[in-house]
């Protein structure tokens, strides 16, 4: 208990000075404890096993040349299946000294940055470059350049980076890193060899709790033993979730790591990679564009995030979104957009003023006039808050863990969401996604995630299942002729429901092409879907949008050539404007094409030729 004691004092105060310096302090502090523990290494409270020549090696790669590199490794002496070994440069005895030295140095001469714009490692890099030239006769004397750039990879790795996990953050091919206990191996989930065992471990219970507190303490968070919970972000936006010590986890600490692409996926990377297709997509951008509701379910790991978020762009430019979470993960690539994170509180008691939660966040939201309200993930009572704001008008986005829509149906008419049988409808589509293991995967990726159901909610216990993915062939078939939806949007709009097909088919084309073109930035593909909007309600490009465009290197004449290619492919769908920009360019006041369309419709022999006359032989009417 006094040890426990020890630890909650040290580390709310630690805490506590984390966050009036902005989370980087965090990066340097050792107890005092841990310095007279450490002694000349970390190597003996983490194990790290050695590569064997004798391994076999099914894969191997660089994660930071010339010091880490990883090895796909299998073995009899190892057990069964993979294995993940890492293996970093070594250390000299010399080099280890004056590692030791700098480091010492470093923890009593550095400065947190004064501001927050500040990437750590970089920072860490400088100072200890700048302290080991100034300490040149006792630090560095007699080594040379290539020790010196080892040393600078440990200090960096030490202090700015997370230690001997540090290579595992850095490969790309890792979605989640996790350790169950003292004395169990990490895992990781590679994205070509799924779950597998790494060559590290934990070996000392005392070093690995304060590696804990560090992760807490770089998220900018608190965990103790009063409150061994913690659900985070860390600063490049992987989540952390961990416990803390046997408070709640009888193997002592855990964590695991689900790690954030700093490149977040776009609905082009997820065509090219066959989560969903050309026109599921085309069909989902219609809709949206329409103010409908969407409910995205699936297991743990299936992409339901990673989904949600490449399907914002496909929301209005014009729309307002506001983001509820827990953890900050979604990042739309929209101007007017409001990210609202949930609060836990540290007050002891049934009554918490201090917790603010996702229903908090929710009704909240609600007072922003959101056009569309998308909560990463319902499980409690703001289901029922997200429902009441869809029946007043508001669009709304959400994920939930089900593994069909009858089971996600019966949660959320169940306690503690609530939610009434006669309002399940307005949740119009439901996506099933599921990671799968892909046929003919010889030479190929092995699973993958696909949309595998789709289905409108036509009323409670009534839906339309239309489209399913086939596992012999690993195509999604789509059916809209039997949709309800369009039949809704085509009353609503004033066209008919062959119009919208028409549509749908014709920005099924446009993402097409997309695809093969390679243009899957976040950003890239909300600016050409941007430009969409307005080339198909005849809007003029706005002033800051055609600024962006030039900035981005042609942006503007990329999107002309794919108009155009879609144009030519497909002329007889190109004439599909929805009525009442029809008759808004009939009047006085009426918007005006791009100044580009006209010539360009010109030559394709499109049927909105006459459109364009008609603007020009009424260009007078607007001075008068």
């Amino acid at each position: 208990m006094q040890q426990d004691q020890h630890v909650n004092e040290s580390n709310a105060a630690d805490s506590s000075a984390t966050r009036k310096r902005g989370g980087f302090a965090g990066l340097f502090k050792r107890s005092g404890k841990e310095e007279k523990r450490k002694g000349s290494s970390n190597q003996a409270y983490v194990a790290v096993q050695e590569f064997k020549p004798t391994y076999t090696v099914i894969d191997e790669y660089w994660v930071k040349a010339p010091f880490a590199k990883v090895y796909i490794v299998m073995s009899p002496e190892l057990g069964v299946g993979y294995h993940y070994f890492v293996d970093e440069v070594k250390l000299d005895d010399r080099e280890r000294d004056a590692y030791e030295k700098l480091v010492a140095i470093i923890s009593r001469e550095l400065q947190a940055p004064e501001t927050l714009d500040v990437d750590a490692s970089s920072y860490v890099l400088s100072e200890a470059k700048r302290l080991s030239e100034k300490y040149k006769r006792s630090i560095t004397k007699n080594l040379d350049e290539n020790s010196l750039e080892k040393i600078y990879y440990y200090v960096v790795r030490d202090l700015a980076g997370y230690g001997e996990l540090n290579a595992l953050m850095l490969d790309p091919n890792i979605e989640d890193i996790s350790c169950n206990g003292v004395n169990k191996p990490v895992y990781v989930w590679h994205r070509k060899y799924e779950s597998i065992p790494t060559n590290i471990r934990f070996i000392d219970e005392f070093y690995y709790d304060n590696f804990i507190i560090k992760l807490a303490h770089i998220s900018g968070k608190h965990i103790s033993s009063a409150h061994p919970i913690l659900d985070a972000a860390l600063p490049e936006k992987h989540r952390l979730a961990c416990t803390f010590m046997r408070e709640v986890s009888m193997h002592g600490s855990t964590f695991c790591i689900r790690k954030f692409r700093p490149d977040p996926f776009s609905v082009i990377d997820l065509i090219k990679l066959g989560t969903l297709n050309a026109k599921l997509a085309a069909y989902l951008w219609l809709l949206l564009e329409n103010k409908m509701n969407l409910m995205i379910i699936g297991g743990t790991g299936a992409g339901k995030t990673s989904t949600l978020n490449a399907l914002t762009s496909l929301i209005s430019p014009n729309d307002k979104i506001i983001t509820v979470e827990e953890v900050a993960e979604l990042n739309p690539p929209h101007e007017n957009w409001v990210q609202l994170v949930s609060r836990r509180g540290f007050a002891f008691g049934v009554s918490d003023s201090t917790s603010i939660s996702l229903f908090d966040l929710v009704k909240l939201s609600l007072r922003y006039r959101p056009d569309y309200i998308v909560v990463g993930e319902i499980r409690g009572e703001e289901a029922y808050v997200l429902f009441q704001a869809v029946a007043t008008g508001h669009g709304g986005i959400c994920t939930m863990h089900a593994d069909s829509l009858d089971h996600a149906v019966k949660r959320l008419t169940s306690p503690p969401m609530n939610v009434a049988e006669v309002y399940i409808p307005l949740m119009n589509v439901c996506l099933y996604v599921s990671r799968v293991d892909l046929p003919n995967s010889i030479g190929g990726p092995k699973f993958g995630r696909r949309i595998r159901d789709a289905w409108e909610i036509i009323d409670f216990d009534k839906y339309n299942h239309f489209a399913a993915w086939l596992p012999t062939k690993d195509v999604i078939e789509v059916d809209l002729n039997r949709s309800v939806l369009l039949d809704r949007i085509a009353e609503k709009r004033g066209v008919t429901k062959a119009d919208l097909l028409k549509e749908i088919a014709r920005r099924e084309r446009l993402l097409s092409i997309m695809a093969e073109r390679n243009i899957r930035d976040q950003r890239e593909v909300a600016q050409i879907i941007m430009r969409y909007y307005y080339y198909s309600r005849g809007l003029s490009v706005p002033v800051d949008l055609e600024a962006a465009s030039q900035v981005q290197g042609g942006l503007e004449d990329t999107f002309r050539e794919i108009m155009l290619s879609v144009d030519q492919i497909a002329p007889a769908e190109v004439g599909v404007i929805p009525q009442e920009v029809r008759e808004a360019r009939k009047a006085k006041d009426r918007l005006v094409l791009l100044s580009w369309a006209a010539p360009q419709i010109g030559k394709t022999n499109n049927p909105s030729e006459d459109f364009s006359e008609e603007s020009e032989g009424n260009s007078g009417d607007k001075g008068g």
